[in-house]
């Protein structure tokens, strides 16, 4: 392999990684990359899935796996990128700009396109854009940082670059979280039941004969590879999934299909997506956004009360956002947006918060920062946590760990501690 044409770039998530890669794809250079100058490069990214699948569905076509005959949205995330690398690399591209490839991937499927990658470095140029220092592709010998001001910084110790990183002090949080004088009904134990749920569609079983609690305060992790069901069973706790009703589902001291709404159910869990964060791109306020977690609205729309005033003011003092408060959300990295829609979430006290991917997509530094928040969360309030993630963080202390593993009858689970 000819190492020296291999490139990483270390963003820190102020970095406008947009523009570096519109400079790579229309050839206007930064200096560093001027041996590029005139070749075609094509982007691996979550973002060119996104953009394929809202392209297949606006005109019911299937453009990258067509040998399947399938819609990129109906396969796993593994098989999404793996199916886009063979799509891009018939294009003929002499460089892959490949942004964070491994991100939401299960430990299995991020061997097998590590695997990949390295087979098409042998012959194609790879740019790696990285935020996460564990995901550095080791054949590349070649690295770059991008700082917060957008300047590229040559590297010419990329191990000792990776471990000035992980040596970062991490601020302290001021206090402990806020107080609140609102409190929701006292629910017995469980919070959440399954005894024995399974879920199929049509001839395929998701998920087999669950048996799963969750009791409030605890700390939980739900963890499996890709496709194994993990969306299913938080649709189940959210009351989104109707194949829920029949079942023997407990949702906050009610069996379902017993009477509840999916707003009553809706009202108990605070929930945080990465998703989430494209609802919220018109103007809000920093403070506004916090308050919206009152309501579960997207915007603030009720003139909030001056506690929930001050609850919210409490909370981005925590975190040391206070000053930022009248700041445009769509103005703040994407580690601070990540902070404020956790606090968004926990504002009203829920018994239960959802965190789904909350890492995903950000540099070390904001990763300590996360986690570090939800240990501090689940130490100190009684809200059940339950995580969602294919990474077991470094620094995470759940209580519980419930992982689905998948079989031929659909996956099953394990608790383990």
């Amino acid at each position: 392999m000819n190492n020296k044409n291999h490139w990483a770039v270390f963003l820190t998530d102020n970095a406008n990684k947009q523009l570096l890669i519109q400079q790579l794809l229309s050839n206007k250079l930064p200096a560093v990359f001027e041996g590029f100058s005139g070749l075609k490069g094509v982007l691996f990214s979550a973002l060119s899935i996104k953009e394929i699948i809202e392209e297949e569905e606006r005109h019911d076509q299937v453009e990258v796996a067509a040998t399947a005959n399938r819609h990129l949205r109906s396969l796993s995330g593994g098989e999404q990128k793996k199916a886009l690398l063979h799509y891009l690399l018939l294009q003929e591209p002499d460089f892959i700009i490949a942004d964070n490839p491994f991100d939401n991937l299960d430990i299995d499927s991020q061997k097998k396109l590590l695997a990949m990658l390295h087979d098409i470095g042998q012959r194609i140029t790879i740019i790696q854009l990285i935020n996460r220092a564990i995901d550095y592709l080791p054949f590349i010998k070649n690295a770059v940082s991008v700082t917060d001001d957008n300047s590229i910084v040559r590297l010419n110790n990329i191990a000792g670059y990776i471990r000035e990183q992980e040596d970062k002090k991490i601020p302290l949080f001021n206090g402990t979280i806020p107080l609140s004088d609102h409190a929701y009904n006292t629910f017995n134990n469980p919070l959440i039941q399954f005894n024995n749920v399974s879920v199929q569609y049509e001839d395929r079983m998701i998920v087999n004969n669950i048996c799963w609690q969750i009791n409030a305060g605890e700390f939980w992790q739900l963890t499996g590879p890709n496709g194994a069901g993990k969306t299913t069973l938080l649709s189940m706790i959210t009351g989104d999934n109707p194949k829920g009703y029949g079942q023997d589902l407990v949702l906050f001291g009610k069996r379902k299909g017993s009477g509840e709404t999916v707003w009553s159910i809706k009202e108990k869990i605070g929930y945080f997506t990465s998703s989430i964060t494209d609802l919220f791109s018109r103007y809000n306020s920093v403070e506004q956004m916090v308050l919206s977690g009152f309501y579960d609205s997207v915007g603030l729309y009720i003139k909030p009360s001056d506690r929930k005033i001050r609850l919210a003011n409490e909370w981005l003092a925590l975190i040391g956002y206070l000053p930022l408060k009248k700041k445009p959300f769509y103005l703040l990295s994407l580690g601070q947006q990540r902070m404020i829609l956790i606090v968004r979430a926990m504002v009203k006290y829920p018994p239960l918060l959802i965190l789904d991917e909350p890492t995903a997509g950000l540099d070390d530094h904001n990763v300590i920062i996360i986690t570090s928040l939800i240990n501090k969360i689940a130490m100190e309030s009684k809200t059940a946590v339950l995580y969602v993630s294919h990474r077991a963080e470094e620094g995470l202390n759940p209580d519980f760990i419930f992982e689905l593993m998948p079989g031929e009858t659909g996956s099953t689970g394990k608790i383990t501690k």
